[in-house]
């Protein structure tokens, strides 16, 4: 299938790259637009429509963010990002859009294929499927019946959802379906990413006949198969409504994983978290990773992520939770020297990108730890044998500590085994800056960031970060910020607000 390309980078060498690779291609291409900076990408999008866009995420600014992710929900085309920052900010921007792959710069020639290919792959479903919406009828049901909500009546029916771990054997899962003995089987419908079968509202039988028609897929081929069955009997749900609440069950094979059919008679809800690491949590790591405590590490990572129950957190919140454990990993590997190690710095990206797109939890807990395994055994001998930054780490220690009103100066130099006076003046020499100006540019930085994720309370955010009186707090963040704790939070949602009223 032949698509339009619109490649969107700021670096002309990486804009051409990207084009010559794609030429160079066996993809089927119709056209390749490149655009050099955001205004252009806009005008071209909407110009264009091309099928598959390309996009540099570092082009487009904070203010630029709300206007791209709606142009992107109103003509949804595939989408691949990149980024010069592996940080868990960008990670959160492609899980919100959705994006099919998020590459990190500098690219490698093999992982830019694979993008291209995974994006033309998803085009062709893509456009099968949406052919074949209107010839793809079983008596009264159509594709409309599943994607829109109903007005008038329509027959019920039990509904079940059938996804392989893998995209790719989407197709081959179809043609295994349609030449399976299902009873009662009224409909089969592919999606891009899973099947949907309709079944009669009086077959008795559907959990049984799926669990053979899995165990025949295992015998048959490799790629792990999970099955989701919507039990009720509910006549009052339309189709579209059982469909979503199917949808949405079968995003549980992230904790439970594949290989298992599912059934449910309710809508789950995914219960709210906080996905950012706490003070006392981020000092926890900032002691694991310094005493190199792998066991202690394995231990926190099962507790947190594998003994999860039901009602499980939304998958993205565990995802950039993941990403702001890597960024406290990150941080010690620069502050022993081992992003200097062309073998780790090359596989970071490896876990970076796990983080992001694999599709069962339990995986990428387990290349997370053997990372840090692999990290550890380089940094025994760094820690024995290289002169260690104090800067560095004394300021991992300050943003691990910021929490405790009574860090001082003496603390953080005895940290980093330094005298006192000439801690302060290692300080001020590489940061241009006092320790207090230091500690608390990292303090605000935090409560800003309070300010606008949560609604909790000035004094509650004062004693978060390391304040024990309010009104003192309230005095610095005005000092420093130009605004008081409130007047800031009032700005930014009037800012919201009227970014929102505007579109």
């Amino acid at each position: 299938m032949e698509g339009k390309w619109l490649i969107a980078d700021r670096d002309l060498n990486e804009r051409e790259g990207l084009k010559w690779l794609l030429k160079t291609s066996s993809i089927p291409v119709t056209n390749i637009l490149l655009a050099s900076n955001y205004q252009e990408f806009i005008v071209l999008f909407e110009k264009e429509t091309p099928d598959i866009v390309l996009v540099e995420l570092d082009m487009i600014s904070k203010g630029e963010w709300s206007t791209f992710r709606e142009l992107m929900q109103i003509y949804p085309p595939v989408l691949l990002l990149t980024s010069a920052e592996a940080t868990f900010e960008k990670a959160r921007q492609a899980i919100d859009m959705q994006a099919l792959d998020l590459m990190i710069k500098p690219f490698s020639t093999t992982k830019v294929k694979s993008a291209y290919q995974k994006a033309s792959r998803k085009l062709t479903i893509k456009n099968n499927t949406a052919g074949s919406r209107h010839s793809y009828y079983y008596k009264d049901i159509s594709y409309e019946a599943l994607f829109l909500s109903q007005t008038t009546f329509i027959e019920s029916y039990q509904i079940a959802a059938l996804q392989t771990e893998s995209n790719e054997t989407i197709d081959t899962l179809h043609s295994f379906l349609t030449e399976y003995p299902f009873k009662d089987i009224r409909g089969i419908f592919p999606l891009s990413d899973m099947m949907i079968l309709l079944f009669k509202d009086t077959c008795s039988n559907i959990t049984e006949q799926c669990q053979k028609a899995m165990r025949r897929w295992e015998e048959e081929f490799s790629d792990p198969l999970a099955i989701v069955i919507h039990k009720g009997h509910d006549h009052s749900m339309t189709l579209n409504q059982k469909y979503l609440q199917i949808r949405k069950m079968m995003e549980f094979t992230y904790y439970k994983g594949y290989q298992q059919v599912v059934e449910f008679e309710y809508s789950p809800d995914w219960v709210h978290t906080d996905p950012f690491l706490t003070p006392p949590e981020q000092r926890a790591w900032v002691d694991m990773l310094t005493t190199i405590d792998l066991e202690q590490i394995k231990n926190w990572l099962y507790n947190e992520f594998l003994q999860l129950i039901d009602p499980y957190p939304d998958p993205g919140l565990v995802r950039i939770r993941l990403t702001s454990i890597l960024a406290q990993v990150r941080r010690f590997m620069k502050t022993y020297n081992l992003h200097e190690d062309h073998d780790l710095e090359r596989d970071y990206p490896y876990i970076f990108n796990s983080i992001l797109y694999d599709t069962v939890l339990y995986r990428t807990v387990q290349n997370l730890i053997l990372f840090i395994q692999r990290l550890f055994l380089g940094a025994e001998t760094s820690i024995q044998n290289l002169k260690q930054d104090p800067i560095e780490r004394a300021i991992a220690y300050m943003e691990a500590n910021f929490s405790n009103s009574n860090l001082r100066l003496e603390d953080v130099a005895k940290y980093v085994d330094r005298n006192p006076s000439y801690f302060s003046h290692l300080l001020a020499s590489r940061t241009s800056s006092s320790f207090t100006d230091v500690l608390s540019g990292i303090r605000m930085k935090e409560a800003k960031r309070l300010l606008l994720e949560t609604s909790k309370q000035v004094k509650e955010i004062s004693a978060l970060v390391g304040y024990q009186n309010s009104n003192y707090f309230s005095k610095m963040f005005k000092e420093i910020i130009g605004l008081s704790p409130r007047e800031f939070r009032m700005k930014k949602v009037d800012m919201l607000n009227g970014e929102i009223g505007s579109g």
